[in-house]
């Protein structure tokens, strides 16, 4: 049990330290999350190719993994336009809005009841993010733009909810990568006419941080994350993913010293955050407590 612990935690830690390559790698947003699908789609079907287990998709689930596959491209590309216009803090913080869409998301999308405490909780991060937008105007496109990448984050895993039962992680998270990267080339002459900077290759630098974010940050941590499952349970699990954004400001604060630039504005709305995330963290874990009674 300790062991998968600390596979869990490792896998959280490495997903916390994408926002501070996200600043580390010099292209835009777009060729960032391009590279970063490539990488990490070419060698899983390396991975795949030699180990000769992965499993043909059946015909009626090629729309549903491409539209999940859509909605990851789009808020990756979303998350690193925040850390671009703002900084890692602000753009790992408005991640913390996930909770407040999917209060309203997932009753629409899965067809059930709003759960209005849910909701709360979420307008409180919300209210975190103001007191945050507050302090200083200038992150406001930063902002706008992790609101945006939070939408598409929230319906993300209510897209995979049916299509978890179906295959196998490993062989799912495969293609929808593969299909997020097929919309996202597919989009960019379109991307290009807007945002381009002029720059397609990462340099060398930036090569070696996408290998970082390709290979340690996602197939290692999602690796990682699979072997705890074998120990613990989904739902610990899911709880203890709340930490990522915690580990990704950390990160920034060691490597870029972001506090200096931060005020109490910042540390009251981050307060307020993880009060929800605690709050709703104990909720779940009484009412999963009493189901299991």
């Amino acid at each position: 049990m300790k062991k998968a612990f600390l596979s869990l935690h490792a896998s959280i830690f490495l997903a916390g330290f994408t926002g501070v390559l996200g600043r580390l790698i010099t292209l835009n947003e777009g060729m960032l999350v391009w590279w970063r699908l490539f990488i990490t789609s070419a060698t899983m079907a390396v991975i795949y190719f030699i180990s000769g287990s992965l499993r043909k998709v059946p015909q009626s689930l090629h729309f549903k993994i491409a539209k999940a596959g859509a909605f990851v491209a789009l808020h990756w590309v979303f998350f690193y336009g925040s850390i671009k216009y703002a900084n890692v803090s602000i753009g790992l913080t408005c991640f913390s809005s996930v909770g407040f869409f999917s209060a309203f998301f997932e009753p629409i999308i899965l067809k059930r009841k709003l759960d209005w405490i849910e909701v709360l909780f979420g307008s409180l991060a919300i209210a975190g993010i103001g007191l945050i937008f507050h302090f200083d105007g200038q992150y406001g496109v930063g902002i706008i733009l992790g609101l945006i990448s939070s939408i598409f984050a929230a319906i993300f895993p209510i897209l995979n909810k049916n299509l978890v039962s179906e295959l196998p992680a490993g062989d799912l998270t495969f293609h929808e990568l593969t299909w997020a990267l097929l919309i996202l080339t597919l989009l960019m002459p379109v991307y290009y006419t807007y945002f381009s900077d002029g720059r397609y290759l990462p340099n060398g630098a930036d090569f070696l941080w996408l290998l970082v974010l390709s290979w340690l940050c996602t197939i290692v941590a999602f690796n990682l994350s699979l072997q705890s499952l074998k120990k613990i349970s989904p739902f610990a699990v899911n709880l203890s993913f709340n930490l990522e954004p915690v580990y990704g400001i950390i990160w920034a604060f060691v490597i870029y010293h972001e506090n200096q630039y931060l005020n109490s504005s910042f540390y009251y709305g981050v307060a307020l955050i993880l009060l929800t995330v605690t709050l709703q963290t104990i909720r779940l874990y009484k009412r999963r407590t009493l189901n299991e009674v």
